[in-house]
């Protein structure tokens, strides 16, 4: 009997998914659990799993196009079936449904129109910016307001062949502009000094890029938590010459006996983690008229995957050691990457980690993930100099962390208390792994 996919509901807040890539093409055959195809969701793009078995009979949803919950995606029939008579066109799914039923429901043409809705509530129309303007020719200025200097030649060269002198770089004495570098410029040359240790531009032309289902919500979530809930930052500096020195230890001892190698983060999540044990309030959400505390700590991990950012969550970190968290956030970030992730490994985090360490970001302020209440940001460890103990200035290392804050839960004097557990514990690393 025909049978027909159509597009599941693969996270909680999704209300329709695009197609990203079929798995399988028409003729091909299908079971049950079998992955068909990789649809992108409102938080990731993940693989669908099928729920009718047979032969693909014909593909209706192609790559790239979106389609709501309950849409048709593709016909499939049982091993030697004919197909239905409208087998080339899909059966109305829900959003055509909901037209139609519109349209019945839709007042007489001589019926009073509606009335007009308010004008705070019309949405606003969307322009393309506008092209930046380019430099006259001949221009005496460059874009940094620097006076231009070239020789006459150069300036009637430039004129004649079209050339904003303001964009060449000189090579007379002075950074001149001068005939030379009219005729390197020419001959495909990319400016006078150029010694080709500049990476080429990817610059291209003005284009208009859509937003996908996880940009958009990203854009809408971000926008609402910085707009709804009021933040608060701190930051403390942290001596992390204990911890590089213990890892060092540590991770000779680890692949002596084939185990893993652990990172920072590995440290910073298992420190987090106790640090939210000692000052359970940072472990909480705001509930309208009550504060909700969690009982468990789940520690989401921010991961940058091509589509946008993802923070899959550790489940009941309290529990678990510098090894287990190291193995699972390996594990969840490894399957983010790959569009492997479940919805609900996404979902009750209490409490989020940010890390731009690896980019050489030194500190920065995150954005609260609601409904969450602290987001910590984690910036590179640099080596810089210090005052020691006895008033000597020593080699020492640093790294800064940010602690935003939701103030309807989160008081100043608690959020201190929460880093100055998390200073401790960082500075003291054997008791991250005791």
């Amino acid at each position: 009997m025909a049978s027909y996919l159509t597009m599941p509901k693969l996270s909680d807040t999704m209300t329709e998914g695009t197609l990203v890539k079929w798995l399988k093409k028409e003729g091909d055959t299908i079971t049950i659990d079998e992955e068909v195809a990789e649809v992108e969701t409102d938080k990731a793009t993940m693989t669908m799993p099928s729920f009718e078995e047979g032969i693909i009979h014909k593909i209706y949803v192609p790559e790239g196009a979106a389609a709501p919950l309950g849409a048709t995606l593709a016909l499939v029939l049982e091993e030697g079936e004919e197909p239905p008579a409208d087998a080339d066109t899909p059966p109305a799914g829900p959003e055509t449904k909901e037209e139609e039923a519109t349209e019945e429901a839709a007042p007489a043409e001589d019926a009073p129109a509606p009335a007009a809705a308010p004008a705070a509530a019309a949405p606003q129309p969307t322009t393309k910016p506008p092209k930046p303007k380019a430099a006259p020719v001949g221009s005496s200025t460059r874009p940094d307001g620097e006076r231009v200097k070239a020789s006459p030649l150069a300036r009637k060269l430039a004129e004649e062949r079209g050339i904003d002198i303001s964009r060449v770089r000189g090579t007379g004495p002075g950074g001149r502009v001068v005939k030379a570098d009219l005729d390197y410029l020419a001959s495909g040359g990319g400016g006078g000094s150029d010694l080709g240790l500049v990476p080429e531009s990817k610059l291209a032309g003005d284009e208009t890029v859509g937003l996908s289902g996880m940009r958009r919500v990203i854009a809408q979530r971000l926008l609402e938590s910085k707009t709804t809930i009021p933040h608060f930052y701190l930051n403390i500096e942290v001596d992390t010459e204990p911890l590089m020195t213990l890892r060092a230890k540590v991770n000779e001892a680890s692949l002596a006996n084939d185990g893993p190698k652990y990172t920072v983060n590995d440290f910073i999540m298992r420190a987090t983690v106790l640090a939210t044990c000692a000052v359970p309030q940072v472990n909480a959400s705001f509930a309208g008229d009550e504060i909700y505390q969690y009982g468990d700590v789940n520690l989401s991990v921010a991961v940058a995957i091509d589509e946008g950012l993802v923070t899959p969550v550790i489940r009941s970190a309290q529990d678990k050691s510098i090894k287990d968290l190291a193995a699972e956030i390996k594990d969840l970030a490894g399957r983010a990457r790959n569009k492997k992730l479940a919805p609900e490994e996404m979902q009750d985090g209490t409490i989020t980690i940010s890390n731009l360490g690896a980019y050489g970001v030194v500190n920065f302020d995150a954005i609260i993930n609601p409904p969450q209440s602290a987001i910590l940001s984690i910036g590179t460890i640099k080596k810089v100099p210090v005052v020691d103990a006895n008033n000597q200035i020593v080699p020492g290392q640093r790294m800064w962390i940010g602690m935003s804050c939701d103030h309807r839960v989160i008081d100043g004097a608690v959020g201190a208390q929460f880093l100055a557990e998390l200073q401790r514990l960082i500075e003291n690393p054997l008791l991250l792994v005791s």
